[in-house]
Protein backbone atom coordinates (compact mmCIF):
# COMPACT_ATOMS: atom_id res chain seq x y z
CA UNK A 1 0.00 0.00 0.00
CA UNK A 2 1.39 3.13 -0.87
CA UNK A 3 2.08 6.26 1.56
CA UNK A 4 -1.67 8.68 1.36
CA UNK A 5 -2.27 11.73 3.60
CA UNK A 6 -6.35 11.67 5.99
CA UNK A 7 -8.61 13.87 7.55
CA UNK A 8 -11.67 14.08 8.37
CA UNK A 9 -14.38 16.25 7.15
CA UNK A 10 -16.68 18.14 9.38
CA UNK A 11 -19.17 18.66 6.70
CA UNK A 12 -20.57 17.68 3.44
CA UNK A 13 -19.72 20.26 1.80
CA UNK A 14 -16.00 20.38 3.20
CA UNK A 15 -15.43 16.86 2.67
CA UNK A 16 -16.71 17.43 -1.46
CA UNK A 17 -14.60 20.20 -1.53
CA UNK A 18 -11.24 18.55 -0.27
CA UNK A 19 -11.54 15.69 -2.23
CA UNK A 20 -11.76 17.86 -5.07
CA UNK A 21 -9.30 20.70 -4.34
CA UNK A 22 -6.74 17.23 -4.12
CA UNK A 23 -5.16 15.49 -6.76
CA UNK A 24 -5.73 11.88 -5.82
CA UNK A 25 -8.20 12.50 -3.33
CA UNK A 26 -10.65 9.78 -2.64
CA UNK A 27 -13.44 9.63 0.08
CA UNK A 28 -13.55 7.08 2.67
CA UNK A 29 -16.10 5.74 5.19
CA UNK A 30 -16.45 1.71 5.66
CA UNK A 31 -13.71 0.90 3.28
CA UNK A 32 -14.90 -2.38 2.57
CA UNK A 33 -14.16 -2.22 -1.51
CA UNK A 34 -11.40 0.72 -1.90
CA UNK A 35 -8.48 -0.66 1.48
CA UNK A 36 -8.75 -3.93 -0.48
CA UNK A 37 -7.98 -2.15 -3.58
CA UNK A 38 -5.35 -0.03 -2.00
CA UNK A 39 -3.51 -2.91 -0.69
CA UNK A 40 -3.43 -4.30 -4.18
CA UNK A 41 -2.43 -0.59 -5.40
CA UNK A 42 -4.95 -0.69 -7.78
CA UNK A 43 -6.35 2.05 -6.42
CA UNK A 44 -3.83 4.64 -4.87
CA UNK A 45 -4.94 7.55 -3.58
CA UNK A 46 -2.80 10.28 -2.61
CA UNK A 47 -4.99 11.91 0.25
CA UNK A 48 -7.92 10.22 1.94
CA UNK A 49 -11.34 12.42 3.21
CA UNK A 50 -13.38 10.52 6.34
CA UNK A 51 -16.68 11.41 6.00
CA UNK A 52 -17.55 8.91 8.97
CA UNK A 53 -18.47 12.37 11.04
CA UNK A 54 -20.78 13.46 9.31
CA UNK A 55 -24.26 13.70 9.64
CA UNK A 56 -25.57 11.39 7.25
CA UNK A 57 -25.96 8.21 8.58
CA UNK A 58 -30.32 8.35 9.60
CA UNK A 59 -33.54 7.18 7.97
CA UNK A 60 -35.78 9.54 7.65
CA UNK A 61 -39.41 9.67 6.36
CA UNK A 62 -40.01 12.57 3.51
CA UNK A 63 -42.40 14.90 3.29
CA UNK A 64 -44.61 12.67 0.16
CA UNK A 65 -44.66 9.54 2.11
CA UNK A 66 -41.19 8.08 1.38
CA UNK A 67 -38.02 7.64 2.82
CA UNK A 68 -34.33 9.22 2.68
CA UNK A 69 -30.93 6.86 3.54
CA UNK A 70 -28.43 8.92 4.83
CA UNK A 71 -25.40 7.77 3.30
CA UNK A 72 -23.35 6.25 5.89
CA UNK A 73 -26.28 4.12 6.72
CA UNK A 74 -24.86 1.33 7.38
CA UNK A 75 -26.33 -2.06 5.17
CA UNK A 76 -27.20 -3.98 8.39
CA UNK A 77 -28.86 -0.93 9.65
CA UNK A 78 -30.66 -0.65 6.08
CA UNK A 79 -31.89 -4.01 6.08
CA UNK A 80 -33.40 -3.96 9.63
CA UNK A 81 -35.21 -1.40 9.66
CA UNK A 82 -38.96 -2.15 9.77
CA UNK A 83 -40.46 1.00 7.46
CA UNK A 84 -37.72 -0.93 4.56
CA UNK A 85 -38.83 -4.48 5.94
CA UNK A 86 -42.20 -3.45 5.41
CA UNK A 87 -42.66 -0.84 2.99
CA UNK A 88 -39.40 -1.98 0.43
CA UNK A 89 -39.14 -5.10 1.32
CA UNK A 90 -37.10 -5.58 -2.03
CA UNK A 91 -34.57 -3.40 -0.78
CA UNK A 92 -34.19 -5.34 2.99
CA UNK A 93 -33.73 -8.72 0.91
CA UNK A 94 -31.25 -7.43 -1.59
CA UNK A 95 -28.82 -5.82 0.99
CA UNK A 96 -29.14 -9.08 2.94
CA UNK A 97 -28.32 -11.22 -0.29
CA UNK A 98 -24.65 -8.89 -0.45
CA UNK A 99 -21.10 -9.80 0.96
CA UNK A 100 -20.99 -11.47 4.59
CA UNK A 101 -22.33 -10.30 8.05
CA UNK A 102 -19.01 -8.66 8.96
CA UNK A 103 -18.61 -6.69 5.85
CA UNK A 104 -22.53 -5.30 5.97
CA UNK A 105 -22.13 -3.67 9.50
CA UNK A 106 -19.37 -1.38 7.95
CA UNK A 107 -20.59 -0.97 4.36
CA UNK A 108 -22.40 2.22 4.04
CA UNK A 109 -25.52 3.13 1.33
CA UNK A 110 -23.23 5.12 -0.70
CA UNK A 111 -20.14 2.75 -0.94
CA UNK A 112 -22.37 -0.03 -1.79
CA UNK A 113 -23.70 2.31 -4.73
CA UNK A 114 -20.05 3.10 -5.88
CA UNK A 115 -18.58 -0.64 -5.33
CA UNK A 116 -16.23 -1.79 -8.03
CA UNK A 117 -16.41 -4.24 -10.79
CA UNK A 118 -14.82 -7.87 -9.38
CA UNK A 119 -13.66 -9.12 -12.68
CA UNK A 120 -10.79 -10.92 -12.10
CA UNK A 121 -8.62 -9.16 -15.03
CA UNK A 122 -9.22 -5.85 -13.46
CA UNK A 123 -7.96 -7.15 -10.02
CA UNK A 124 -4.77 -8.56 -11.56
CA UNK A 125 -2.18 -5.99 -12.27
CA UNK A 126 -0.51 -8.06 -14.49
CA UNK A 127 -3.37 -8.24 -17.05
CA UNK A 128 -4.37 -5.93 -19.44
CA UNK A 129 -7.72 -3.58 -18.36
CA UNK A 130 -9.19 -0.52 -19.84
CA UNK A 131 -11.03 0.05 -16.28
CA UNK A 132 -7.22 0.45 -14.44
CA UNK A 133 -5.27 1.78 -17.64
CA UNK A 134 -7.21 3.05 -20.18
CA UNK A 135 -5.95 2.47 -23.94
CA UNK A 136 -4.29 -0.64 -22.76
CA UNK A 137 -6.62 -3.43 -23.39
CA UNK A 138 -9.30 -5.41 -22.11
CA UNK A 139 -8.01 -8.81 -21.24
CA UNK A 140 -11.27 -10.49 -20.33
CA UNK A 141 -12.41 -10.28 -23.71
CA UNK A 142 -10.07 -13.41 -25.12
CA UNK A 143 -9.50 -14.48 -21.85
CA UNK A 144 -11.64 -16.43 -18.85
CA UNK A 145 -15.26 -14.47 -18.90
CA UNK A 146 -17.95 -16.40 -16.85
CA UNK A 147 -18.81 -13.91 -14.76
CA UNK A 148 -18.67 -10.61 -17.14
CA UNK A 149 -21.51 -9.20 -18.92
CA UNK A 150 -23.70 -9.63 -21.59
CA UNK A 151 -25.97 -6.51 -21.72
CA UNK A 152 -24.29 -3.13 -22.04
CA UNK A 153 -20.79 -4.35 -23.48
CA UNK A 154 -18.25 -2.89 -25.12
CA UNK A 155 -15.19 -4.18 -27.31
CA UNK A 156 -13.49 -1.66 -24.00
CA UNK A 157 -14.65 -3.62 -21.51
CA UNK A 158 -17.17 -6.72 -20.46
CA UNK A 159 -17.42 -6.07 -17.17
CA UNK A 160 -19.98 -6.21 -14.58
CA UNK A 161 -21.21 -4.01 -11.22
CA UNK A 162 -20.89 -6.27 -8.72
CA UNK A 163 -23.66 -4.77 -6.09
CA UNK A 164 -27.13 -6.11 -4.96
CA UNK A 165 -28.51 -3.15 -3.39
CA UNK A 166 -28.62 -0.62 -6.37
CA UNK A 167 -30.64 -3.36 -8.25
CA UNK A 168 -33.54 -3.42 -6.28
CA UNK A 169 -33.26 0.62 -5.84
CA UNK A 170 -33.86 0.73 -9.42
CA UNK A 171 -37.38 -1.21 -9.71
CA UNK A 172 -38.09 1.46 -6.85
CA UNK A 173 -37.57 4.51 -8.83
CA UNK A 174 -35.00 5.52 -6.51
CA UNK A 175 -33.27 9.09 -6.38
CA UNK A 176 -29.75 10.27 -5.47
CA UNK A 177 -29.14 12.97 -3.57
CA UNK A 178 -25.56 14.72 -3.91
CA UNK A 179 -23.43 17.93 -2.24
CA UNK A 180 -21.05 19.20 -4.79
CA UNK A 181 -17.50 20.92 -3.72
CA UNK A 182 -19.57 24.83 -4.04
CA UNK A 183 -21.92 23.09 -1.57
CA UNK A 184 -24.32 23.26 -4.39
CA UNK A 185 -26.82 19.60 -4.38
CA UNK A 186 -28.24 18.00 -7.06
CA UNK A 187 -30.78 15.05 -7.37
CA UNK A 188 -29.60 12.16 -9.98
CA UNK A 189 -32.06 8.93 -10.74
CA UNK A 190 -30.56 6.11 -9.83
CA UNK A 191 -30.51 5.02 -13.43
CA UNK A 192 -28.46 7.84 -14.48
CA UNK A 193 -25.98 7.53 -11.56
CA UNK A 194 -24.34 4.60 -13.27
CA UNK A 195 -22.94 3.76 -17.46
CA UNK A 196 -22.32 1.74 -19.34
CA UNK A 197 -18.56 1.37 -20.71
CA UNK A 198 -18.34 2.52 -23.96
CA UNK A 199 -14.91 3.74 -24.89
CA UNK A 200 -13.88 4.56 -21.42
CA UNK A 201 -14.55 1.99 -19.11
CA UNK A 202 -12.75 4.24 -16.45
CA UNK A 203 -15.41 6.62 -15.86
CA UNK A 204 -18.07 4.11 -13.57
CA UNK A 205 -20.52 7.10 -13.09
CA UNK A 206 -21.81 10.34 -13.74
CA UNK A 207 -20.60 12.28 -9.97
CA UNK A 208 -18.23 15.00 -11.10
CA UNK A 209 -15.09 15.49 -9.21
CA UNK A 210 -15.20 15.84 -5.45
CA UNK A 211 -19.05 15.48 -5.51
CA UNK A 212 -20.15 13.49 -2.51
CA UNK A 213 -22.93 10.94 -1.71
CA UNK A 214 -25.54 12.20 0.84
CA UNK A 215 -28.76 10.37 0.35
CA UNK A 216 -30.89 7.69 -1.61
CA UNK A 217 -34.50 8.91 -1.26
CA UNK A 218 -36.91 6.32 -2.03
CA UNK A 219 -40.47 7.28 -2.96
CA UNK A 220 -43.73 6.88 -1.46
CA UNK A 221 -44.28 2.65 -1.36
CA UNK A 222 -45.29 1.60 -4.68
CA UNK A 223 -46.70 -2.12 -2.91
CA UNK A 224 -47.04 -4.80 -4.56
CA UNK A 225 -45.25 -8.07 -4.07
CA UNK A 226 -41.51 -7.41 -4.43
CA UNK A 227 -39.15 -10.01 -4.95
CA UNK A 228 -35.33 -10.48 -5.32
CA UNK A 229 -33.68 -13.26 -6.27
CA UNK A 230 -29.81 -14.01 -6.59
CA UNK A 231 -28.23 -17.01 -8.46
CA UNK A 232 -24.76 -17.17 -7.54
CA UNK A 233 -21.89 -20.21 -7.11
CA UNK A 234 -22.44 -20.59 -3.79
CA UNK A 235 -25.34 -19.69 -1.35
CA UNK A 236 -23.30 -16.63 0.65
CA UNK A 237 -20.49 -14.21 0.10
CA UNK A 238 -20.83 -14.39 -3.92
CA UNK A 239 -21.55 -12.13 -6.75
CA UNK A 240 -24.79 -12.41 -8.63
CA UNK A 241 -24.05 -14.49 -11.85
CA UNK A 242 -27.71 -13.11 -12.22
CA UNK A 243 -30.31 -11.56 -10.22
CA UNK A 244 -33.73 -10.61 -10.39
CA UNK A 245 -35.31 -7.80 -8.73
CA UNK A 246 -39.21 -7.37 -9.40
CA UNK A 247 -42.06 -5.14 -7.83
CA UNK A 248 -45.42 -6.56 -9.41
CA UNK A 249 -48.74 -4.95 -9.02
CA UNK A 250 -51.60 -7.31 -9.04
CA UNK A 251 -52.95 -6.49 -12.16
CA UNK A 252 -49.61 -7.66 -13.78
CA UNK A 253 -48.03 -4.23 -13.75
CA UNK A 254 -44.77 -3.28 -11.86
CA UNK A 255 -40.93 -2.94 -12.62
CA UNK A 256 -38.09 -5.53 -13.28
CA UNK A 257 -34.28 -4.74 -13.50
CA UNK A 258 -31.22 -7.49 -13.55
CA UNK A 259 -28.11 -7.09 -12.05
CA UNK A 260 -24.49 -9.63 -12.85
CA UNK A 261 -25.59 -9.07 -16.82
CA UNK A 262 -24.28 -5.48 -17.22
CA UNK A 263 -21.29 -2.84 -16.28
CA UNK A 264 -24.73 -1.17 -14.64
CA UNK A 265 -27.99 -1.64 -13.29
CA UNK A 266 -30.12 -3.74 -16.10
CA UNK A 267 -33.41 -2.31 -16.68
CA UNK A 268 -35.87 -1.30 -19.80
CA UNK A 269 -38.74 0.28 -19.95
CA UNK A 270 -40.04 -2.28 -22.81
CA UNK A 271 -39.87 -4.73 -20.17
CA UNK A 272 -41.87 -3.43 -17.92
CA UNK A 273 -44.68 -2.72 -20.26
CA UNK A 274 -44.03 -6.54 -21.24
CA UNK A 275 -45.12 -7.73 -17.31
CA UNK A 276 -48.45 -8.20 -17.87
CA UNK A 277 -47.86 -10.65 -20.96
CA UNK A 278 -45.69 -12.77 -18.80
CA UNK A 279 -41.74 -13.71 -18.78
CA UNK A 280 -40.72 -14.60 -22.47
CA UNK A 281 -42.15 -11.11 -23.38
CA UNK A 282 -39.88 -9.96 -20.68
CA UNK A 283 -37.21 -11.85 -21.37
CA UNK A 284 -36.94 -10.98 -24.78
CA UNK A 285 -37.10 -7.21 -23.68
CA UNK A 286 -34.24 -7.28 -21.33
CA UNK A 287 -32.22 -9.27 -22.83
CA UNK A 288 -32.54 -7.86 -26.53
CA UNK A 289 -29.09 -7.55 -27.91
CA UNK A 290 -27.52 -9.72 -25.31
CA UNK A 291 -23.58 -10.28 -26.73
CA UNK A 292 -22.53 -13.44 -25.08
CA UNK A 293 -18.91 -15.37 -25.08
CA UNK A 294 -18.37 -19.20 -25.10
CA UNK A 295 -17.77 -18.66 -21.08
CA UNK A 296 -20.70 -16.62 -20.56
CA UNK A 297 -23.16 -17.99 -22.91
CA UNK A 298 -25.62 -19.97 -19.92
CA UNK A 299 -26.21 -16.22 -18.74
CA UNK A 300 -28.61 -15.58 -21.10
CA UNK A 301 -31.30 -18.65 -19.98
CA UNK A 302 -30.34 -18.50 -16.38
CA UNK A 303 -31.58 -14.42 -16.83
CA UNK A 304 -34.95 -16.14 -19.01
CA UNK A 305 -35.36 -18.72 -16.10
CA UNK A 306 -34.82 -16.58 -13.30
CA UNK A 307 -37.14 -13.94 -14.39
CA UNK A 308 -39.94 -16.76 -14.85
CA UNK A 309 -39.51 -17.89 -11.48
CA UNK A 310 -39.34 -14.33 -10.31
CA UNK A 311 -42.71 -13.93 -11.59
CA UNK A 312 -44.35 -16.92 -10.37
CA UNK A 313 -43.28 -16.05 -7.11
CA UNK A 314 -44.61 -12.45 -7.21
CA UNK A 315 -47.98 -12.98 -8.73
CA UNK A 316 -48.87 -16.22 -5.88
CA UNK A 317 -51.04 -15.03 -3.58
CA UNK A 318 -50.41 -13.54 -0.66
Amino acid sequence: MKAFSYERARTPAEAAAAVAGTPGAKFIAGGTNLLDLMKLEIETPAHLVDVNGLDLDTIAETGDGGLRIGALVRNTDLAADPRVRRDYAVLARAVLAGASGQLRNRATTAGNLLQRTRCPYFYDTDQACNKRHPGSGCAALGGFSRHNAILGVSDACIATYPGDMAVALSVLDASVETVRPDGQTRTIPIGELHRLPGTTPQIEHTLQTGELIAAVVLPKPAGGRQVYRKVRDRSSYAFALVSVAAVVQRDGSGRIALGGVAHKPWRVDAADAALPRGAKAVSAALLDGARTTPDNAFKKPLAERTIAAVLVDARRPA
